[in-house]
């Protein structure tokens, strides 16, 4: 099962402005806003995050209730976060 897990971005890379640092349950990662080029991204968006990559922009209140959704399904939720702890963007 593949799931897009909610994490809030803390900033943009200003010397890679396609990465973003974002906040995942409490995990602070790299990841990839490249597909989001329409959208403008900054501090304090929320982004739903698959294997590295932010597929799209969504508000504070469809990612609270995203990730008590996600928490409450247990296994698949805690292998998709193993899985963004691993992923390095280098």
């Amino acid at each position: 099962m593949c799931l897009g897990i909610p994490g809030e971005v803390i900033e943009v890379l200003a010397d890679r402005p396609d990465l973003a640092k974002v906040d995942v349950s409490g995990v602070k990662r790299a990841i990839n806003i490249g597909l989001l080029s329409n959208d403008k991204v900054g501090p304090g968006d929320w982004v739903l995050i698959h294997v590295g990559f932010a597929l799209s922009k969504i508000d504070e209140d469809e990612a609270k209730a995203a990730l008590e959704f996600l928490e409450s399904i247990g296994k698949a939720y805690e292998d998709e976060m193993a899985a963004l702890r691993e992923s390095m963007i280098e």
